[in-house]
């Protein structure tokens, strides 16, 4: 008798607790018990293929069984562009993109989307087929053809701060591809003997291509440059995570519960204890198409979250040296305070 009426007594706090919150209850088989669950803001969320996208892969399982603060409508893309146009039309609240994007983003919205956090350093790698040259650095560059994409964005300004901070660019010869595939096809058929690749290309490169060597982290890299220039602050800083000004400030706690879900994701995705699993949630999501891929590029992509004051202080010297080089990567201006979400 008391069991009955203990029973009873719990069902009636569930169904109490259901009617005032207007929350939603979940059974857990293993203790035959219901638990409430709060209200969750629903957040639509843009994630670009490839290192970018890869930290919120567990974000979206946890999603998905209701164990995170937030719903996310998230939508994958292959493209920035693409991402560009839902931001600025509203159907995309929060969404990942490269820093550069997120900057041009600002100016062109006219302050219409702020910097929540970096989620990415550089993923950018130099690799070799090439027998007769041993390549320690970059000063080693001298005389050689190299093959790379993203001419016109990040990829072509970080080579030319690499090569002009050791005086070598007028003895190098860069020969821009359309496509990262192209360059990938062009070291296959021989054509190519260096090229600069992102990961998860690079992985996919030395999967496909015998003898091909990854022999320069481009991040590594930049970082010698700048401390050699006087700009140790200026850190490689490739990807991010935006949102709506007008989103933001309309909602503050689903803002906050993102931050603190995405960086929770982050750490998970980046310890190397979880490796098999995140590599595994990267494929089931499509943020890269095969497990075995994601697996071997996880180590290259540079995966991080970094937000407040740190992510100024360390994304501002790059923004500088990005204008130098071509304002237009920016958005033709320099991003004032504003920019910077909770400044």
């Amino acid at each position: 008798m008391k069991k009955v009426l203990s029973l009873l007594l719990a069902l009636i706090l569930v169904l109490t607790a259901c009617g005032e919150g207007g929350g939603t209850t979940t059974a857990d088989s293993a203790n035959h018990t219901t638990a409430v669950v709060a209200p969750r803001y629903s957040v639509n969320l843009g994630l670009l293929a490839g290192p970018t996208g890869m930290g919120a892969a567990k974000l979206l399982q946890e999603a998905e069984v209701i164990q995170s603060l937030n719903h996310y409508n998230y939508t994958l893309f292959n493209a920035p562009d693409e991402v560009t146009a839902k931001l600025i039309s509203g159907e995309l609240d929060i969404a990942a993109v490269p820093t550069n994007l997120a900057a041009v983003l600002y100016q062109k919205t006219k302050g219409g989307v702020q910097l929540l956090a970096l989620n990415t350093l550089g993923v950018l790698h130099l690799v070799s087929s090439a027998d007769n040259v041993i390549i320690r650095g970059v000063e080693d560059l001298v005389n050689q053809t190299i093959y790379s994409s993203g001419q016109g964005a990040v990829p072509e300004y970080v080579l030319n701060y690499l090569l002009d901070s050791y005086g070598i660019r007028d003895k190098v010869t860069v020969v821009y591809e359309a496509e990262h595939d192209a360059v990938v096809a062009a070291l296959a058929s021989g054509k190519a003997k260096i090229a600069v690749l992102p990961e998860p290309k690079v992985t996919a490169a030395l999967m496909q291509v015998e003898g091909l060597r990854n022999e320069l982290d481009l991040t590594l890299e930049w970082n010698r440059a700048a401390e050699k220039a006087g700009a140790a602050g200026s850190i490689l800083s490739m990807g991010c995570v935006v949102v709506r000004t007008e989103y933001a400030k309309e909602n503050p706690q689903p803002v906050q519960y993102f931050l603190r879900e995405y960086q929770a994701s982050i750490e998970y995705m980046k310890d190397s204890a979880n490796l098999d699993r995140a590599a595994d949630l990267c494929e089931k999501f499509g943020i890269i198409p095969k497990a075995a891929v994601a697996k071997k590029a996880m180590a290259g992509a540079n995966l991080c979250f970094v937000s407040g004051e740190e992510m100024k202080a360390q994304i501002a010297p790059f923004y500088q040296i990005l204008f130098n080089y071509n304002p237009a990567s920016v958005g033709g201006a320099l991003p004032d305070d504003g920019f910077y979400y909770g400044k």
